[in-house]
Order: C-alpha cells, then structure tokens, then sequence
C-alpha cells in the first residue's frame, strides 16, 4: 500500500526541512521589508502626495513582495523600490482619469505631512532637505505620471535609467528624457525655497501678525509680487477653492480669513512653517507657506473636509 501521507517527514529534501527554510526565508524578507518601509514610503508620498495613498502603495508593494517572494532577487531594496514605482505609476494614471470629472475641484492641494512647531522628526527633517514643500509637490501633480516617476525616482532617489525604463515601458534614453522634461518644469515653477529655518519662521510670524493686525502694508511687504495662494476646499465645498496670484489680490485674501488666524495654531507643514487652523474646536484647514529671498511665494491651503480628516496631526491638535 502506498503511503499518502503529507504531514513532515525528516531527512535530507524532507517537507519539515523546506517548510523550515520557507519559513526562515519569510522572515528574513519580512525583517528586510521593515528596514526598507520608510524608504518606500518617501518615494510613494512623493509620487503620490498623499500619505494614506502611499501607505496603501507600500501595503500593496508588501502584498507583491508576499505573493513573489523574490527568490533569486540579489538587490532587494532596488527592487522594491521598482515594484513601489510601478504601484504609484498605476494609481497616477488612475487619478488623472478619475480627474477628467467636471465634478472634481479645479484647484488641488497635495495631503501634506503635519507636524507640531516644536522639534522636527525625521520625516519633516527629510521633506526639509528634499525640499519637498507644497510648492513643489503642486508642480508635480502638473507632471504626467511617466515624467513623475522618472523624476522622483532618479532626482530624488538616485534610482538608474536602467531600472526606471521597464517602469515606463520606454528605453533608457527616453526615461532619461521624462526626467529632463520634468525637471525644467520644477525648476521653472518652483524658486528654491531659503534653507534657514529661523528665517522662513521670521517671515511666516510677520505675515501672520499683519493678518491678525489687518495691516495692509505690513503683508505686503513679506509677500513676493508674484506670490500665488492657492486653496483646496474639495468637492463638498468648491466655492471655498480658488486660485489668487499676486500679492494685492492676496492681501486681500488674508484680511478677509484674517478672523480665523487666531484660532491657528503653529505647525510644520511639509518641513516648513505653517498654520493649522480650528474653527469652532474642528479642524479647518492646513496652510503651508513657501518663502524664498526673504519673500512668501507661495501659500498653499487644505480645506477639504474629507481629505483633512486623513491627516495625522497628532501633537498639533491636542
């Protein structure tokens, strides 16, 4: 009688000695997983703006990773990164056609990455050497999500040619391309913001003090001419969504929410000075400042009700 039995048996090749080295494998790639998570979540929130859709873009990059358990795979931090690449890239070109809904409000104002005034974390430490601000993440939804990746991923995290082409399904030569592409367009629309700290909060502190005061000169001289304002109030309220550039027409701006100003509390938004703001003890809106020369040239505002609701402002709030 032939044995069937499918239980563990021992010995060289036996099902107990390969259900040993599965496992061992298993965990090796979970603990490897771990130590690349922050990595994968950096180049998602940076392809996607948002860090609940990175956090489901890492999730699903794991799930991947599970399904495939890269045997053979000799960089497994190179290929992770790829397979978080091509997780964004399907969710951009998701979001752009979802876009094309007359429904959906002109104007939009990446998720940005909250934290208390006080002290930076590693994530605003990281989004301040980046610079990656509101300012800059705005020009890359402007991107098509081919140029996006190729930028993000070679600009930001050294990533190949090589290794970005597969991504797109373009040759090496033509990823390099979408780069440059996108490059220029992030140089000409996003100045270098200044990198003193102390500074940036000096310029941010007059212009909320002004606003507070209703003191029109004083706004008017911490704003660039060209600043541009720039409010996200999301579907259910898209007649709080506006775009407003230069800096009369957004003193004026100021004076009107002016009001709200005292219930702000100070934050970093996206490494930078900023402004979370309470009306009638609920969160209202994230306002990011981006200041360059001395001068705010951009100001960005999340007032989207649904999106807000999906920030992590622990520390700010409390």
């Amino acid at each position: 009688m032939n044995d069937k039995r499918t239980g563990p048996t021992t010995g060289d090749g036996s099902e107990e000695g390969g259900g040993r080295e599965e496992r061992d494998h298993r965990e090796w790639l979970t603990a490897r997983f771990e130590e690349e998570r922050g990595q994968l979540r950096a180049v998602a929130y940076r392809m996607l703006g948002s860090l609940s859709e990175a956090d489901d873009a890492v999730q699903e990059t794991w799930l991947r990773l599970n399904r495939s358990g890269a045997h053979g795979v000799e960089n497994l931090g190179g290929w992770l990164t790829t397979v978080v690449g091509r997780v964004c890239l399907d969710q951009l070109r998701t979001r752009r056609a979802r876009r094309e809904d007359p429904l959906e409000p002109a104007v939009h104002v990446p998720e940005p990455v909250v934290g208390p005034a006080a002290g930076v974390d590693p994530e605003q430490e990281a989004l301040l050497a980046d610079s990656v601000g509101l300012a800059l993440l705005v020009v890359l939804e402007a991107l098509s999500p081919a140029e996006r990746l190729a930028f993000v991923l070679h600009d930001m995290f050294a990533v190949p040619f090589d290794e970005i082409a597969p991504i797109v399904g373009r040759t090496p030569a033509a990823a390099r391309q979408l780069a440059s592409r996108a490059r220029r367009r992030v140089q000409d629309a996003v100045p270098p913001p200044d990198t003193d700290p102390a500074r940036q909060h000096e310029v941010v502190d007059a212009f909320l003090a002004a606003s507070r005061a209703g003191d029109f000169e004083g706004l008017l001289a911490v704003l660039d001419p060209e600043v541009v304002l720039r409010v996200d109030g999301g579907a259910a309220a898209r007649g709080a969504t506006k775009l407003v550039r230069g800096a009369a027409a957004v003193v004026e701006q100021a004076l009107f929410y002016a009001r709200f100003v005292p219930a702000g509390r100070p934050a970093l938004v996206n490494g930078a000075p900023g402004l979370v703001t309470l009306r009638n003890g609920r969160l209202f809106s994230v306002m990011g400042f981006t200041v360059a020369h001395g001068k705010i040239v951009e100001i960005d505002v999340l007032a989207d009700p649904v999106r807000l609701a999906r920030l992590d402002l622990s520390g700010v709030e409390g």
